[in-house]
Parts: C-alpha cells; structure tokens; sequence
C-alpha cells in the first residue's frame, strides 16, 4: 500500500482556500510589442537627426582656440588659455541638456515606458552626439593647420580645428542624462502596477442571527 503522491507545498483541499492566483500581469509581465519596437525605432532617428542641432549649437558656443604663425611653425596664440577644455564643457553641458529633454518628450508622449523605448534613448544618444560631433568638426574651421597658416600669412591670428579632446566621455553625457531622466520620470510619475489580491485562507464568515 502506498501513499497518495501530493507535493509537500500543496494546500489541502479546502473551501476556505481560494484557487492559485493568476500570473502577475503589468509593464513587467508583459511581452515587447511590435509597436512598442516601432516607438524605440523612431525615438532612436528622430534623436539621432537632432544631434545635427547640437552640433550647430555647439559650433556656434564653444570658444574657439586661436592660432598664430611666425612662418616658420604654428604656435597657440593664448599658451594659458583654456579655451580647449571649453570646448568640451561646453559639448557636455549641450548633451546633457539634449538627453533630458529628449527624455521629457518622450515620457510626455509614451508614459507607460518600455525597453524599447530606453534602448532608443540611449542608442539615438549615442549616434546623435557622433553626428554633433561630425557636423562640428566638418563645418568649423580648416582642419589642415599649416595650410590655413600659410593662406592668413604670418603674425594673423586664426582659428584652430574645433576638436573634442575627450571624445569618447562626451559621446556618453546624451545617453546617460536621457536614461537617468527618463528612469526618475517614470518612477516618479509613471503608472503604477495594480496592487496583487491576496491569495490565502479566507476569514470563515460569520453567521447572523
């Protein structure tokens, strides 16, 4: 003769005990969408065309290093100025800026949130400041040194190549202020996951005379 196989952790059948609650439903139980794939996408371009702003702002903000020519070798104008490290300040506080309001528009838009949409943020970020940083670059001043020298002549001061001396920090500022905003918002504001019911025995009711 043999036991009946129950498993130790069954409840004994009981009315009192309700049946086993459903699964957690919510932001955190739900499956990716295809449309919330779709709102990362678009996040993730329309963030990344916008780094064409930045890189305008930061063209046109940034303090410029000046150069001057004796003829024979190119020297800074200003040794002591720190117009360089300005130039990364400056690009820095700019994604700064672009990563939270890119973050604000889109929790403004989409409030529920989603991976997706945090991977767009983060990747538009990214390629956004790589695109900042191109369009800085390309339309500032000539990048070939002694050319420009010898075009202004000697003892004429100009402008040196608008450069980005601590690159691979600056790439990061955009998506690290969009995520950190973006996760405060949500936690903040956010919608919240409905409270679970409680499972368990049930109080016994009480009889009315």
């Amino acid at each position: 003769m043999t036991a009946p196989l129950t498993p130790p952790h069954q409840p004994p059948h009981d009315p009192d005990w309700p049946p086993p609650p459903p699964p957690p439903f919510g932001p955190s139980g739900d499956s990716i969408t295809p449309a919330e794939v779709l709102y990362g996408v678009v996040v993730t371009i329309v963030s990344a065309v916008t780094g064409a702003l930045l890189g305008w702002l930061w063209l046109s903000l940034a303090p410029h290093v000046l150069l001057i020519s004796d003829g024979k070798g190119v020297y800074l104008r200003d040794s002591e100025g720190e117009s360089a490290i300005g130039a990364d300040g400056t690009f820095v506080l700019l994604a700064l800026a672009f990563g939270a309001v890119a973050a604000l528009v889109v929790f403004l838009l989409r409030r529920k949130g989603g991976v997706p949409l945090v991977l767009g943020l983060a990747l538009g970020g990214v390629l956004g400041s790589l695109l900042a940083w191109g369009v800085g670059t390309y339309f500032g001043p000539a990048r070939d040194v002694v050319a420009h020298a010898k075009a202004v002549g000697p003892n004429v001061a100009f402008e040196a190549p608008l450069e980005l001396n601590m690159a691979a920090a600056a790439m990061l500022a955009w998506p690290l202020a969009a995520m950190i905003v973006h996760l405060a918002l949500t936690a903040l504001f956010g919608p919240r996951d409905p409270e679970p019911e409680y499972w368990g025995p049930q109080p016994p009711e009480q009889k009315t005379l």
